[in-house]
């Protein structure tokens, strides 16, 4: 519960954070000047792109939390079975254990979102977050995507 205070949080100090970068931008655009006119175009932009950042991560973390609800109903969630440093950092030797193991699982069932979503969480706890994050993704795409299906065809 504490991370979706922070993040709401962030979120809105974030938005509130767009708002005075837009206004400024209104500003500049209201000088008249060549020179702060075009920065005043670009701040009054830059809202609506973080704008955009902001929604497409909270829809990926509210798709991703949802899979891992689901899976934790199932009892299929990952259980954190690696051996940590007192950094807590993942010692070598079983995050390559692990990895084998859920790119096994993966590839003999590259179709069940549940391998990505297992896969994803091994990435993510090897600090690994791109290769984390694409797993989530093809997770979420794979779970969604028989309920799509479902839909068009009625």
């Amino acid at each position: 519960m504490g991370g979706k205070i922070t993040y709401f949080f962030l979120a809105t100090v974030l938005v509130v954070v767009f708002g005075v970068v837009a206004l400024e931008g209104v500003l500049l655009l209201l000088t008249g000047e060549p020179a702060a006119m075009g920065m005043g175009a670009v701040a009054f932009l830059l809202p609506f792109v973080g704008a955009w950042f902001l929604r497409h991560n909270t829809r990926f973390a509210r798709n991703a939390h949802r899979l891992a609800r689901e899976l934790e109903a199932e009892g299929g969630l990952p259980v954190d079975e690696s051996t940590r440093t007192p950094g807590r950092r993942m010692d070598r030797d079983a995050a390559d254990e692990i990895f084998a193991r859920r790119r096994a699982e993966t590839e003999d069932s590259p179709d069940d979102w549940r391998c990505w979503f297992r896969l994803a969480v091994a990435y993510h706890d090897a600090r690994d977050t791109p290769r984390a994050r694409k797993a989530m993704q093809k997770a979420i795409a794979l779970h969604d995507r028989p309920a799509t299906a479902s839909a068009s065809g009625a």
